[in-house]
């Protein structure tokens, strides 16, 4: 394989290894890129399945499958370390990893439910996943990054109306959440090497968590591999200076100069739009 712009990285995806989910697309595209990629996942049979499709294109070395519940802080933080100790370090983590009250077996796929429906075990759930996970596996990773000065945070969340969308608690407030930290992470970060950017499809995308849905159509869907050249240049050494952004795959136009590219397919992460709300003290 010709040498690629991500030689020599290595990157933590969580959520890897569903066959046609997002982590399966952006792990392909990061091995192409020249990475070598721990997968996180939980399902034993998809991780063999992924890590044989990565081996395929890269190579014995370019994969390591690690079973890790990212809602189990001591978990996370001993993926993170066995990714260091064998894959020889660590620069780029995607957090990925996401579910919804009815891929968790909560609700019916197509039964439409209203927040009060929904029960405190399958809330709780998907805030731990969706929202906690991240923040663990980013607490995990961060020191490592600090300190070699380097490294990219990158959090799929999903499109803002979803993030509010009628029948749809708790998946889209728990992304809220997760896109809300990215920024504030950003912020914090900004000026070490350090970046943390959102990358989000642009809509409903056929995913393991749509493809049981009857309500969806899956030729009129974005497919998986949009996320592929986008997170390739956020894992990158070209996207330095970049932080505290969203990005939308489906926007994403290599065939335009960058900044044109970006004018078209970003924005920053969050709200910031809405301005400054908090009344300061004194006033």
């Amino acid at each position: 394989m010709a040498e690629g712009p991500l030689q020599g990285k290595v990157a933590i995806i969580t959520g890897a290894a569903s066959p046609i989910g997002l982590g399966h697309a952006m792990t392909m595209g990061l091995v192409r890129a020249g990475a070598r990629v721990a997968l996180l996942d939980i399902n034993d049979a998809w991780l063999a399945q992924s890590v044989a499709d990565m081996r395929a294109i890269g190579g014995e070395g370019c994969a390591l499958p690690l079973r890790t519940d990212i809602t189990d802080p001591t978990a996370v933080e001993q993926a993170v370390s066995q990714t260091i100790a064998e894959l020889g370090g660590l620069h780029i983590l995607v957090n990925n990893a996401g579910i919804n009250q009815r891929s968790e077996g909560f609700t019916a796929a197509n039964q439409p439910t209203n927040f009060w429906d929904i029960s405190p075990a399958a809330w709780s759930r998907v805030v731990a996943v969706n929202l906690s996970g991240a923040f663990f596996m980013s607490r995990a990773v961060v020191g490592h990054l600090l300190g070699q000065g380097w490294g990219r945070i990158i959090g799929v969340t999903t499109s803002m109306d979803t993030m509010w969308r009628k029948g749809g608690t708790p998946y889209g407030p728990s992304k809220a959440g997760h896109e809300a930290l990215v920024a504030a992470m950003a912020q914090e970060l900004e000026g070490s090497g350090v970046t943390a950017n959102v990358l989000v499809p642009g809509g409903a995308t056929y995913t393991n968590m749509t493809a049981s849905t009857m309500a969806y159509d899956r030729d009129k869907l974005i497919q998986p591999d949009v996320m592929q050249a986008p997170v390739v240049w956020l894992a990158s050494e070209a996207s330095s200076g970049l932080n505290g952004q969203r990005i939308i795959a489906y926007f994403w136009d290599e065939r335009l100069p960058l900044e044109a590219r970006l004018q078209k397919a970003s924005a920053p992460a969050a709200w910031p739009q809405l301005g400054r709300q908090a009344i300061s003290p004194g006033r």
